[in-house]
């Protein structure tokens, strides 16, 4: 990928503007954590833009053709680096937040539009960096559990958002709190909020979390943020995206807790919207390519799969979700897709355009693309899909629902601001 600039006689430079643009990549080669110097390079740059864009002054850029994400010399990057991402901090922020696990945005997508401004994100994953990237205009943080990622972070932000994994914990001592946490990602969670006491935590999990390991892991979660942190923080919820306008059955745990000089005692989840949702919503406008068409073979392999776990007792196997039903949970890995097909009488030629063992089904039955996972998970139509659809499909499998997120933290800004 390059970004092209425009010719000199199309560009007027401010060489103190340039003077500028090289300390910044200067100061990225100093930088002892390689992992992080896309993420601070991006963010400086993305500064400089912004100061050039508000001042009309410095050197003017085009963006290339080629979807925008990083690669090359960082210096010729840096000097050509104008990318305008199609989501942005809001100009005149009402508070400020923080993204961890932020896979490909979905948490920075729903509290922008609050008005939120995201001061810092991390995530390690390199695929996701480059579509948070490409729709951000920044790379996140790497690997949060290193000090230098964690050294990174503001001090002066409101609300910590994150969703962190799903992991046991090994309780060494019997208060099953803060010190028996650690080696896992939740503790990295604590020890930020420890450290920068933010007004408001945000917390997203699977909704297995509530029973994991016997709900000794929750329990020591809660007993963490509440006896070792000394927040508030009401009963976790367990909030399902389909009742948030997205036709998708996707329930996830949320954990909301406020620091304890905040009066957070009239806070509640936000209630389900009574608004109607069908897969015909989000379903593909146009028809889509043969590759999202299940070959005859696989799609008997896949019948035969499910009638064997009927004759069982048990439902498992493929399902097809008809246009006026919502979607099973996307999720990357397992039975995710198979779960999620549907029919699509559309298809015209079906000539094979990958290697495929037998022909093309003439049933119609097909693979959701990922703009329909996107658009399950609540992501708008202008969000950015820059890398494979292996990625994709795994990249918003692990994401938050946009609206259910948006409506919680809705709820969460009235007692902080």
């Amino acid at each position: 990928m390059k970004y092209k600039s425009k010719s000199k006689n199309q560009t007027s430079i401010n060489h103190a503007k340039l003077d500028e643009f090289k300390k910044v990549y200067r100061d990225i080669c100093s930088f002892e954590d390689s992992d992080n110097y896309r993420a601070i390079l991006t963010r400086k740059a993305a500064k400089l833009h912004a100061d050039r864009r508000r001042t009309n002054t410095g050197v003017e850029m085009v963006k290339g053709s080629e979807t925008p994400y990083f690669i090359g010399n960082p210096n010729q990057f840096l000097m050509d680096f104008a990318y305008t991402a199609p989501f942005e901090n809001p100009e005149n922020p009402s508070f400020k937040f923080i993204d961890l696990f932020a896979g490909i945005g979905g948490f920075r997508i729903a509290l922008n539009q609050l008005y939120g401004e995201c001061v810092y994100s991390s995530e390690w994953d390199k695929e996701s960096q480059k579509t948070y990237f490409a729709n951000f205009g920044v790379y996140p943080y790497g690997d949060i559990t290193k000090e230098s990622t964690k050294q990174a972070i503001p001090d002066d932000f409101d609300l910590l958002c994150a969703g962190f994994p799903c992991q046991a914990f090994s309780i060494a001592g019997k208060r099953g709190g803060f010190d028996d946490t650690r080696g896992t990602l939740f503790f990295d969670v604590a020890e930020i909020i420890k450290r920068k006491q933010p007004k408001a935590f945000f917390l997203e999990n699977v909704k297995g979390l509530k029973n994991h390991d016997g709900g000794k892991t929750l329990a020591t979660i809660l007993h963490t943020l509440r006896h070792d942190l000394q927040y508030q923080v009401p009963e976790p919820q367990i909030v399902n995206a389909k009742d948030f306008g997205v036709p998708q059955n996707r329930e996830r745990i949320y954990i909301v807790g406020f620091r304890k000089d905040i009066d957070s005692t009239s806070f509640q989840y936000p209630k389900p919207t009574k608004k109607k949702v069908q897969f015909s919503k989000v379903k593909e406008e146009n028809p889509v390519s043969v590759k999202y068409y299940l070959s005859n073979q696989y799609l008997n392999t896949l019948k035969k799969h499910k009638e064997r776990h009927q004759n069982k007792g048990n439902g498992f196997g493929y399902e097809i979700i008809s246009d006026d039903a919502i979607a099973n949970a996307v999720v990357c890995g397992g039975m995710g897709r198979e779960r999620n097909l549907v029919i699509d009488n559309r298809l015209s030629d079906f000539t094979p355009v990958t290697h495929i063992t037998g022909e093309v089904n003439r049933e119609g039955i097909r693979k959701m693309t990922p703009r329909e996972w996107a658009r399950l998970q609540g992501f708008p139509d202008n969000y950015i899909i820059p890398v494979a659809d292996a990625s994709a499909y795994k990249q918003f499998g692990n994401s938050v629902a946009v609206p259910a997120i948006k409506a919680t933290a809705e709820q969460i800004i009235k007692h902080i601001l």
